[in-house]
């Protein structure tokens, strides 16, 4: 990277975020460093409120992170939370998750250009985008080719007359046609209505 001689690094935010796609909440937060516990603090603060705390089932959609990967990170989840389920999407399909689709949002919009005076503005900014588009939700519409390789998304406003529900039972129908065979024996055999109720992805 070429910068000015004035530049001086101040530090850097790991941006970690969970999307619950059928209330349009979005749940961010800045840590140091990423890593198992700054993502588990992540899923604490979600689990531990209001409808998640009382929900039958919580439907967390993932990728393959390090922080969240494999048979132990599913361990340990349940372990704390019984009603939590972890579902791992296939390798090199991130376009599925669409907490994934909000960070590219971000990225163009409240981290372009990325100069900022210090790492509380960052912050701010980073939790004040939060709040705006929690003000104007919108999902993503996913088609795919057979391949399942090249996706189009199309960004409809939810009005008040409508829900996402027959976008968020398309977004299963896709991720479970993708996931693998070992991910998908580990997904309840309920529709795909009953998987998307409390769906959130990190």
């Amino acid at each position: 990277m070429r910068v000015e001689h004035e530049y001086a690094r101040c530090g850097a935010w790991a941006y970690l975020a969970a999307l619950d796609v059928h209330r349009a909440k979005v749940f961010g937060r800045c840590e140091r460093k990423s890593g198992i516990a700054p993502f588990e603090r992540l899923v604490d603060h979600v689990m531990r409120q209001p409808p998640y705390d009382q929900a039958r089932r919580v439907f967390w959609i993932m990728d393959s992170g390090s922080s969240h990967r494999g048979a132990k990170c599913i361990t340990r989840l349940q372990a704390k939370f019984p009603r939590l389920v972890p579902v791992h999407g296939p390798v090199h399909a991130s376009w599925l998750n669409q907490i994934e689709i909000y960070f590219s949002i971000v990225q163009r919009k409240i981290l372009t250009p990325d100069d900022f005076p210090w790492l509380v503005a960052a912050e701010q900014r980073l939790l004040a985008f939060q709040t705006h588009y929690e003000a104007i939700p919108r999902h993503f519409e996913i088609h795919s080719t057979r391949s399942c390789r090249v996706t189009r998304q199309k960004q409809i406003t939810l009005g008040p007359s409508t829900t996402s529900r027959s976008m968020i039972d398309q977004y299963v129908r896709v991720l479970m046609s993708q996931t693998t065979k070992s991910a998908r024996q580990r997904l309840p055999r309920q529709g795909a209505a009953d998987v998307a109720e409390l769906d959130l992805r990190a």
